[in-house]
């Protein structure tokens, strides 16, 4: 997604000085991080800092003592954990960046607020200056997605896959294939090593472009395209997964954006329902379920450049808003809460925030709660039975046996999903259904290197209780073709 080219008009109908930020979902891409066609991909020491950066804007956003917009009762230096449900899948590039964002959100406090005095009288000091241990919770949508060359390979939905594949047997595929054949071949000497002269053709473009552009970042022994063949690489690629992603006439290539769709919903609905109890949540994960999602709301109505692949640490924000009175006797009702969408492509920073856009084509935003969650009810995906239903799965975790007879009715239900028929929330279990099986040896293992390396604690959760605006320059010149 080029940044350069974004609208950067702000919406002349939102007025924010008054309002209070009541919570917030944010959905961020990965930081930089090694080509998909030479696995296992793993994030690079400048994806550490992309995304260390973007999670110390959001803190100076929403959680510092003088943040910009303060999220209400969020607490600024020691983290409640209550307050907050961060999540990735079972992915290293997901969640080593997982990990990199939640340090910049909440940085060490030091030896003063990181001590704790015992009943004996010792005072015992927080490792790290007062780092703050933050659980990054697992979910299996997207598992592995870093390691997929194909968009839909994480997945497992049969039906998304067909979808997809359709894509490749259409008329607009073909005649792109057919026109850049001449193209393509003159990239092969660049990607030879890697790919055969044969799967040097458009069906590649998202893989060949990814490693000539790590390649750029990386590697300044080897040549590389012009500038303009850079140029033409990416719009191919853009293309190529937008096409893969999303259909208009065909909703279910899109479920990763679905199931997004729903877990914020359902998050949301957790702040607004809880009174404020839970009031940030955080997803990490991959380009897919941000173009899927780009699609479904309509968001290339206020922008062509939702047509583009999202650069690396790219995120997306939901914030509930209200401008009535809130405090701790009182908090608004339904009617009295909105949602305003941001976006940010790229690195997330005080010289670079996210915009904000209006989303399901309306022109407008904020939305009421009550419109957000009825145009969100037409396309998202809440439970496991709606997920079997529209993936067409019908074995395994979709046999009758499994489902059981509770199986159809909604996760995180409440009256304000305005008769859409879908309730907007997705558990743990149904995520798992939606990726690929994981062994318990895997996520021990995980565990294991995250407490021992990262200082984090790994937890796994059956069901999601609690439970991604572009700046116009990236931070970095390595990230204008990332």
């Amino acid at each position: 997604m080029r940044s350069s080219t974004f609208l950067l008009a702000s919406l002349a109908s939102s007025t924010v000085s008054a309002e209070t930020v009541l919570g917030a979902y944010i959905f961020s891409r990965h930081g930089d991080r090694t080509a998909k066609s030479t696995p296992p991909t793993v994030l690079t020491d400048l994806g550490y800092q992309e995304i260390f950066t973007s999670g110390s804007y959001y803190r100076s956003r929403y959680v510092a003592s003088d943040a910009s917009r303060p999220i209400h009762g969020l607490a600024s230096d020691i983290v409640k954990l209550s307050q907050i449900t961060a999540s990735a899948p079972v992915d290293n590039v997901l969640q080593a960046s997982g990990i990199g964002f939640l340090q910049g959100l909440y940085p060490p406090v030091g030896e003063t607020l990181g001590s704790q005095t015992l009943r004996n009288g010792t005072v015992v000091q927080t490792p790290l200056n007062g780092f703050q241990l933050l659980p990054l919770q697992v979910v299996q949508n997207g598992a592995n997605s870093e390691n997929a060359a194909w968009l839909q390979g994480s997945t497992n939905c049969a039906n998304a896959q067909v979808s997809s594949n359709n894509y490749l047997q259409s008329s607009q595929y073909n005649k792109t294939l057919a026109a850049t054949s001449d193209f393509y071949a003159g990239m092969y000497p660049y990607v030879e090593r890697t790919f055969a002269q044969n799967q040097t053709t458009f069906k590649n473009a998202y893989t060949i472009f990814d490693l000539l552009n790590v390649a750029d970042i990386h590697n300044s022994s080897i040549s590389l395209p012009s500038d303009a063949d850079f140029f033409q690489l990416r719009t191919l690629a853009d293309q190529h997964e937008f096409g893969l992603a999303y259909n208009e006439s065909e909703p279910i290539r899109a479920v990763t954006g679905s199931i997004i769709a729903a877990e914020v919903t359902q998050a949301l609905n957790g702040t607004i329902t809880g009174k404020g109890k839970n009031v940030l949540n955080i997803q990490f994960g991959a380009y897919a379920g941000m173009l899927s999602y780009f699609g479904l709301a309509n968001l290339t109505a206020a922008s062509t450049d939702f047509f583009g692949v999202p650069d690396y640490a790219s995120s997306l924000v939901w914030e509930l808003v209200t401008n009535a009175t809130v405090s701790n006797t009182s908090y608004p009702t339904e009617e009295d809460i909105s949602v305003r969408f941001y976006f940010h492509n790229g690195t997330t920073s005080n010289i670079s925030e996210p915009i904000e856009f209006p989303l399901f084509g309306t022109g407008r935003s904020p939305l009421p709660w009550s419109e957000f969650i009825a145009s969100t009810g037409k396309f998202s995906i809440g439970t496991q039975a709606q997920w079997c239903t529209a993936c067409g799965n019908s074995t395994g975790v979709c046999s009758p046996t499994a489902l059981g007879d509770g199986s159809s009715s909604s996760v995180g239900t409440s009256s304000s999903d305005g008769g859409s028929g879908h309730h907007g929330g997705i558990s743990k279990a149904v995520a798992g259904v939606i990726g690929a099986m994981v062994t318990l040896a895997v996520i021990l293992g995980l565990e294991l290197l995250f407490f021992l390396v990262g200082g984090f604690r790994l937890v796994s959760k059956k069901r999601l209780a609690r439970n991604t605006g572009n700046g116009s320059v990236p931070s970095t010149a390595a990230e204008t073709k990332a």
